[in-house]
């Protein structure tokens, strides 16, 4: 088929390589031309060194050269910039083309997930979503991974399920937009506070109580909005938030670890040289949690932490010497 890769990211990298492999002819676009001038240059990315990218991957700053009859999109632009381009994009698509979105967040202003600021700004289009634990840095080396698609319609899902698979990329589908768009983006947040963890020295156990307590209060979130247990317990909610919190892949992660070691907010996002998509999600994941009226006290920390200058070694301590607690209020006592 067919495809047009929006983003010249790691992650647009990531899906245009590995699309290329799968024997699909694709176009990838950026609006910054370095990015494309360095990957022209250099034959590959410069935040994927040693993965060369194939010569008949075709590179363009031309939004209508790239639109021209792709049978397929994947919007893989960083998620504050979700909506502008697709803004940009809407006179170029025809009634029922098919946008895949690959980035992960949340709009501050609106609290609209990705796919629904798409669909806002491109009704003639259907929309899907990608995600899962999927560090662009080894699905670029073509190592085992393996991702779900949510789309409105089982056959969406399916033929974008046939065109992403391979041996070394197993795709699966389900009808859950809304619990694979939260969970990827959810996870962020969670890992901004596994990463001021480590930079603050903790071990193991701060990490593994992060990644459990964190998990709750995703699916206390996404069940309140309408999301699936299934899918947050799935590789879009647990999967990707238990590789985000481990990896030095991880953007948010290396940031939390910077801020963890008394780097503000902006030093971290500035060493860390890429978008830190935790960050512009946390105030909306915050403001979710309001809305709903969901009790998300590691989240509310993060962003005392990000925007109250708030120390994180209080943020720690607020968060152990809280109230006690019954793990599951549901489950029933003998006696």
């Amino acid at each position: 088929m067919k495809v047009t890769v929006l983003g010249a990211g790691t992650w647009g990298m990531g899906n245009a390589i590995l699309l290329h492999n799968n024997g699909h002819d694709v176009t990838l676009w950026s609006a910054v031309p370095r990015e494309i001038e360095a990957i022209r240059e250099n034959h590959e990315h410069p935040n994927l060194p040693g993965v060369p990218v194939p010569e008949d991957i075709h590179l363009t700053l031309d939004l209508a050269e790239a639109m021209k009859e792709p049978d397929f999109v994947v919007m893989a632009v960083a998620s504050a910039f979700t909506r502008r381009t697709a803004r940009q994009l809407r006179p170029y698509v025809r009634d029922g083309l098919v946008i895949v979105n690959v980035a992960k967040g949340i709009e501050a202003d609106s609290l609209a997930l990705l796919t629904d600021q798409i669909s806002e700004e491109i009704p003639q289009c259907e929309t899907a979503v990608l995600s899962g634990p999927s560090h662009a840095e080894e699905v670029s080396k073509g190592i085992p991974t393996a991702v779900v698609i949510a789309a409105a319609k089982q056959e969406t899902a399916a033929w974008l399920q046939n065109a992403y698979m391979s041996p070394v990329f197993r795709v699966y589908i389900s009808p859950d937009i809304l619990g694979v768009e939260l969970g990827g983006a959810l996870k962020n947040v969670i890992a901004l506070a596994a990463g001021i963890a480590d930079g603050m020295g903790y071990g193991d156990n701060t990490k593994a109580a992060l990644i459990t307590r964190g998990m709750t209060e995703m699916a206390r979130l996404g069940l309140r909005m309408g999301a699936r247990q299934e899918t947050l317990f799935g590789l879009s909610g647990i999967g990707d938030l238990i590789v985000t919190c481990a990896s030095m892949h991880s953007r948010n992660r290396r940031a939390g670890i910077l801020m963890g070691q008394g780097r503000t907010m902006d030093e971290a996002m500035k060493e860390v040289g890429q978008v830190v998509e935790g960050v512009f999600s946390a105030r909306a994941a915050k403001e979710l949690a309001d809305k709903y009226a969901v009790n998300m006290p590691i989240v509310a920390e993060v962003n005392k932490v990000l925007f109250e200058d708030k120390k994180a070694s209080d943020a720690v301590n607020d968060l152990m010497l809280r109230d006690r607690k019954i793990e599951n209020p549901l489950l029933p006592w003998n006696s």
